[in-house]
């Protein structure tokens, strides 16, 4: 028999976060962490992590027993790390299409382990050239076994041709891996058409959920072929969780309980939008974005056409006023986050729309930034 419990409810005030995640989540997803204490061990609980990890695979229309999805608990980054420690065969080397921070972050991921890595790398303001990229793969064909590059540069929103890439990798015989945390359930992703073996994201991204999770959706058989692959790591070893799913269809280690409460709920919300709906959504939101960039004379740093629209990194205006910290703690207090940049020492901040954004927040957000760079002495429309 179920105990009657006092049912819990708080208000709680709507922020707008154009950050590159958490993402802002619906009402339904917030309410959905206020559940029953539950033991993650319990077979109840089993189901539900056996379901959102059958849905994750589903976004990318992945085949089931072809792709599997093997959950952690951790930000998106841990999923760099499993991909990188537990892909590479002994005495093989991992190839990093390079041209941003976050394909700069697998780089590291490959220094701490000791894999050796071919760098192929390209300007960050650049789309990788692919003839350089297959001239460098055909080289190194001997003594590559990955392929890895990110899907969306985070920070500067560069949208990477993983379709080509993975083509490309796929020639030569070799796995194409994808950090793809800051797309995925957004962009829409077919890992067949996508020539993907592995990808990955995060609960708090494309997903709409909140923070705690992440996750790598991969071919079943090469996941199974890594059970022979060197050791690099007790608690991200890609094999040892899949393993431990299958057998038990729980998690080994304690998983994040109420984020999977709320993935499971956004995921539902995900499929009865639909992705072609969703995607429409996202690229209304940002074509908004784009018109008040405009509109208030700033500068995107990169060519609309060579970036997804989710992450609209902008140059600081040419005024000796502009200060990055006091316009974004006066945004701040009233309730909007913008987010510096991540591009080396080009001056940048970013816009970014990977959350529950409707049309209003965006006007809303605008106006604010408006004020703040006029409280700072800023002239709008801003100097080129």
């Amino acid at each position: 028999m179920r105990l009657k419990t006092q049912k819990i409810s708080k208000s709680v005030r709507r922020t707008i976060l154009l950050n590159p995640g958490p993402s802002s989540t619906t009402e339904s997803v917030k309410l959905s962490l206020i559940h029953e204490d539950i033991c993650h061990r319990e077979g109840e609980f089993a189901e539900i992590t056996r379901q959102v990890a059958d849905d994750l695979v589903k976004i990318v229309h992945g085949k089931k027993g072809d792709y599997v999805a093997t959950l952690f608990a951790g930000s998106g980054s841990i999923c760099i790390d499993v991909a990188i420690g537990s892909l590479v065969p002994k005495d093989k080397k991992v190839m990093i299409v390079n041209n941003g921070f976050y394909n700069d972050r697998a780089l590291q991921a490959c220094q701490y382990y000791g894999i050796p890595v071919v760098n192929c790398e390209f300007d960050i303001l650049t789309l990788p050239d692919l003839k350089v990229v297959e001239e460098t793969l055909e080289k190194n064909k001997d003594d590559v076994a990955v392929v890895y590059m990110a899907h969306q540069e985070t920070g500067t929103g560069l949208c990477n041709p993983i379709r080509e890439v993975g083509a490309i990798a796929h020639k030569y015989g070799k796995i194409m891996v994808s950090d793809t945390t800051s797309t995925l359930a957004i962009v829409p992703i077919d890992v067949y058409k996508d020539n993907l073996d592995f990808c990955m994201a995060s609960s708090q991204k494309g997903i709409n959920a909140f923070t705690g999770c992440s996750f790598l959706i991969g071919k079943k058989d090469y996941i199974e072929k890594t059970k022979d692959f060197p050791r690099r790591s007790y608690y991200t070893n890609l094999y040892r969780q899949y393993s431990y799913f299958k057998e038990h269809g729980e998690m080994n280690f304690t998983p994040p309980v109420q984020i999977i409460y709320s993935m499971q709920q956004a995921l539902k919300e995900h499929f009865a939008e639909g992705e072609k709906a969703k995607y429409q959504r996202f690229m209304g939101i940002s074509a908004r974005i784009r018109q008040e960039v405009a509109a208030l004379g700033l500068e995107e740093l990169l060519p609309p056409e060579i970036t997804t629209g989710l992450v609209i990194a902008i140059k600081y205006p040419n005024d000796p006023n502009f200060d990055f910290k006091k316009v974004h703690d006066y945004l701040f207090e009233r309730g909007v986050t913008i987010y510096p940049g991540k591009i080396g020492n080009l001056p940048t901040f970013r816009i970014c729309n990977l959350g529950c954004l409707v049309e209003q927040d965006i006007i809303d957000a605008f106006k604010c930034l408006k004020s703040a760079l006029k409280e700072c002495g800023v002239k709008v429309p801003v100097k080129k």
